[in-house]
């Protein structure tokens, strides 16, 4: 059967909330390599969205999960644990943002991961409100839901959300919004819709995603830790994408010498195998009490041998150094596009997260449709790229920090040849 064969038997069993970019069912993968049922190839520059940082089916991961398979699959770690889940966590403390004691959870989802870290804030400070920020995305659950910054899809029609989340301006010069600006509006904040003292936690993205992969500023950073510090907010970073090396640090607060109270981590955590993590201050964690935090498949002893591969793979094979090359590589390439395609308004890149945003050069009008045409054209090309921003005008590259200099090369070349193609069509730009 064939890929379109596949997709119309999916569209008739999964609803289409839940859609798929392309249809493309993939048989096999290795590193940087997807390949499909029919066996075409495709160079992976979306690594299921931030998940195999360290590449697809790395020997050394897939050599740790099958031994645990053939050990166990399930107790419950809230039941009866093992060893795994307390070695990751000691991990994981140690590497966690902050000279201070810090205590861990594990869960399932990078949702769960905020949702749970949003219990213990308000268990800590027992206050109820949170502040979030435009263009964030923290997961489709009805509380994450109520935190992520853009309507369309993630919360169109899914209202009403919990009371007491608040949204102010994430800092963003492209779009108008300075620092200083985008503070005035935070104060602002709490002077006509909520009182600090009834603020539980401030939760943000150190490099937003979704909203299109805008690093927050140290001058904003700064001031966010100064606020939460005199008004005793919990500060919660959200690493989910950009945590284990994605950045070229092993969390991106890192870059702006931000130490939050809690960071959140999943998708790159465990090379494709499903855990979240909440990490934070040892006081702050311990506030829930003895029940209120776990689920049932949290900290999967094969998620957590995973998880302890990938840690071992990041220092042994130095993918936060690999990140900055592979980023390098990448900003090179894109801005000498820039230069030929007007249509690029900006290139952004920290480490391997990056991103072009695509506007109408004599308008400033954000090109969706365009973006939405290149992702298509470039997997009728062989290589997978995501779009983001919450004006859908933005392609983001988050390529295995794993993939060799020459499929970098290729692909990046192919996205110029569509772009080029794609723009020469559009008669209006």
């Amino acid at each position: 059967m064939s890929n379109l064969d596949w997709q119309k038997r999916k569209d008739a069993v999964i609803a289409q909330g839940m859609g798929n970019l392309a249809p493309v069912y993939i048989e096999r993968a290795n590193n940087a390599t997807l390949t499909d049922i029919e066996g075409n190839q495709y160079i992976d520059f979306a690594s299921g969205i931030a998940v195999t940082n360290t590449g697809h089916s790395h020997p050394k991961i897939v050599a740790a999960v099958t031994e645990q398979l053939q050990q166990f699959s399930h107790t419950c770690a809230m039941v009866t644990p093992y060893t795994s889940f307390v070695t990751l966590a000691e991990k994981l403390t140690q590497l966690a943002p902050g000279d201070f004691d810090k205590k861990a959870v594990f869960l399932t989802t990078g949702a769960e991961a905020v949702e749970n870290a949003i219990k213990v804030a308000r268990a800590h400070t027992k206050r109820s409100g949170v502040i979030a920020f435009k263009g964030g995305f923290h997961g489709r659950t009805n509380m994450c839901m109520g935190l992520t910054g853009k309507v369309t899809p993630y919360k169109a029609g899914f209202g009403p959300f919990p009371n007491d989340i608040y949204h102010a301006p994430f800092p963003n010069v492209l779009h108008g919004v300075t620092v200083e600006q985008s503070l005035e509006a935070l104060n602002d904040l709490l002077t006509t819709d909520i009182e600090p003292s009834r603020v539980a936690a401030i939760i943000f993205e150190p490099i937003q995603g979704e909203g299109g992969f805008y690093a927050a500023p140290k001058a904003w950073t700064d001031a966010i830790r100064v606020l939460c510090d005199r008004h005793g907010i919990v500060l919660i970073c959200d690493e989910i994408q950009t945590g284990f090396a994605r950045t070229g640090a092993m969390f991106a607060s890192s870059h702006t010498d931000l130490v939050p109270d809690i960071s959140t981590m999943a998708k790159g955590i465990a090379g494709g195998f499903p855990i979240s993590a909440v990490v934070g201050k040892a006081e702050i964690m311990d506030s829930a009490m003895p029940g209120g935090l776990g689920g049932t498949y949290a900290g999967s002893p094969l998620a957590c041998t995973a998880a302890l591969s990938v840690l071992d793979i990041i220092e042994q094979e130095q993918l936060c150094h690999r990140a900055v090359e592979i980023g390098q590589q990448f900003n090179d390439k894109l801005n000498a596009m820039r230069r030929e395609l007007p249509c690029i308004s900006e290139v952004r890149q920290v480490g391997a997260m990056i991103a072009i945003e695509l506007d109408n050069p004599r308008t400033g009008e954000p090109l969706a449709h365009i973006t939405k045409q290149l992702v298509t054209a470039c997997v009728l090309q062989g290589v997978i790229i995501l779009s983001c921003g919450v004006k859908s005008n933005v392609i983001r590259f988050l390529p295995p920090l794993t993939i060799e200099n020459d499929d970098i090369e290729k692909g990046l070349t192919t996205i110029y040849k569509c772009l080029t193609k794609i723009t020469n069509q559009n008669l209006t730009l």
